[in-house]
């Protein structure tokens, strides 16, 4: 059996610390044997990370990623090894010797349109089709290193199956980031293609690096991640010449009051104490010439918030204050709400039961139990409506580099430091053993 009470933990240096070199006062950090264990695989994982980095690839274009992940797992023994689910995922079961529940594990392996300017050794020369054009990609937000965590994980977990009660799923997804209009996310794309039809996991655990104190882990209980939705906002009106406005509609004008206003329903209209949100318009399209006022305008915009209820509200506030305008103007406006994504939500007692897992992973960096909230959205949050599951974040910044002063994700300067890949390799396999042994089967 494999348990985690706080008082029995063995105290060894920070394993992150370890690899890095540094010397830091001991913490609590896992048993002897999985920290052995974790210590083998840790040059290989950053090899991994290094060579995925080196070889980005779109969202549902990660072929190559794909093909080293589902040989890895075949080496490695796995009772099933699946791929192409929801195009180029790669769902990998590894059984152990004892029956139980099912867990879930889960790293995405896509990259961005983004043309890297780390300077790194190993920086990404790699192009590929983003909406019809060729694009420079660069993996800036960190999936190389999930990809590689995973991997190793699933390493130390093969070589572990007489400890394990129960049945690990890794599942390697596709297309996190999305890609051009219409594209379906990796996470969705998976459950349409049955994912769980044949085995429901009981859980489901990610994590995601981010800039931060390299090897704290960053969580909390309840709303983690915003849920998303995007806003196309359509005018129409009468083109007239710009020096005589009151013969047509003046659609500009009408697209300045609209942008204001979804200010003020953000800051006045909803109840910021309880939830935070955010209402902006990235892109404002309308007219060609400077003493043309345009026949038509377009926005697009997003919507981000922590509650499904509030999301309903803004959605409500939005179009009764565009019709407004609109008819004040003289103005046709279409209003539409598209490509939803839940909040990303930990469940409370799943988090509490892994929470000795987590602090021995973190070692000496710890865990931040009360972390803020982040505006960033994640596919996740679809597995989540299926099982109960737990989100959290790995800081990563390298040494030297203040984390608010360090480029964050989706920055062509993105970069980690690798002394964290063994901590999250530790947190995969310590939050498994624990979960798995809280929930065999008599």
């Amino acid at each position: 059996m494999f348990h985690f009470p706080a008082l029995s933990l063995v105290l060894l240096p920070c394993l992150a610390l370890a690899w890095s070199g540094a010397v830091r006062a001991e913490a609590p950090a896992p048993p002897p044997d999985v920290s052995a264990r974790v210590a083998a695989v840790a040059p290989q994982v950053r090899e991994w990370r290094r060579d995925i980095h080196s070889h980005p690839e779109l969202a549902n274009e990660e072929r190559r990623t794909a093909t080293l992940v589902a040989a890895h797992l075949r080496r490695l023994g796995f009772d099933e090894v699946r791929t192409g689910v929801g195009r180029t995922g790669v769902v990998g079961l590894l059984r152990g010797a004892r029956p139980g529940a099912i867990l879930a594990l889960r790293a995405d392996m896509d990259a961005l349109p983004i043309r890297e300017a780390t300077g790194l050794p190993f920086a990404s020369q790699a192009t590929g089709l983003f909406d019809g054009h060729e694009v420079p990609v660069m993996h800036g937000c960190g999936h190389d290193a999930h990809t590689a965590m995973l991997m190793g994980a699933a390493t130390v977990l093969a070589g572990m199956r007489d400890r394990i009660s129960g049945t690990i799923m890794f599942i390697f997804q596709p297309a996190e980031e999305g890609g051009p209009p219409n594209m379906v996310s990796g996470a969705r794309a998976m459950l349409a293609d049955g994912l769980f039809a044949r085995e429901k996991p009981s859980a489901i655990l990610a994590l995601h690096v981010e800039p931060g104190p390299v090897g704290q882990i960053q969580v909390r209980p309840g709303p983690f991640l915003a849920g998303s939705t995007d806003l196309s906002i359509d005018l129409t009106g009468r083109q007239t010449h710009a020096g005589r406005p009151w013969e047509g509609t003046d659609l500009i004008n009408l697209s300045a009051d609209i942008v204001k206003s979804l200010t003020t329903i953000s800051a006045r209209r909803l109840d910021l104490v309880a939830y935070p949100n955010v209402i902006s318009v990235g892109s404002l399209k309308a007219g060609l010439r400077k003493n043309i006022l345009p026949g038509t305008a377009e926005m697009r915009g997003i919507i981000r918030t922590f509650d499904q209820d509030q999301q309903a509200s803004i959605q409500a506030l939005i179009r009764t204050s565009i019709d407004g305008l609109a008819q004040s103007y003289g103005a046709q406006a279409r209003v539409s709400f598209t490509d939803s994504t839940p909040v990303t939500r930990n469940d409370p007692k799943l988090l509490d039961s892994l929470m000795p897992a987590l602090r021995a992973a973190a070692g000496v960096a710890g865990v931040d139990p009360n972390s803020r909230l982040r505006g960033a959205a994640e596919d996740f949050s679809f597995l989540e409506q299926e099982i109960p599951g737990l989100y959290y974040i790995l800081g990563s910044t390298p040494a030297g580099i203040d984390p608010a002063q360090a480029p964050t994700n989706h920055s062509d300067r993105f970069d980690i430091d690798e002394a964290v890949l063994p901590v999250g390799v530790t947190a995969h396999v310590l939050s498994a053993l624990a979960f798995l042994d809280a929930h065999h089967a008599p």
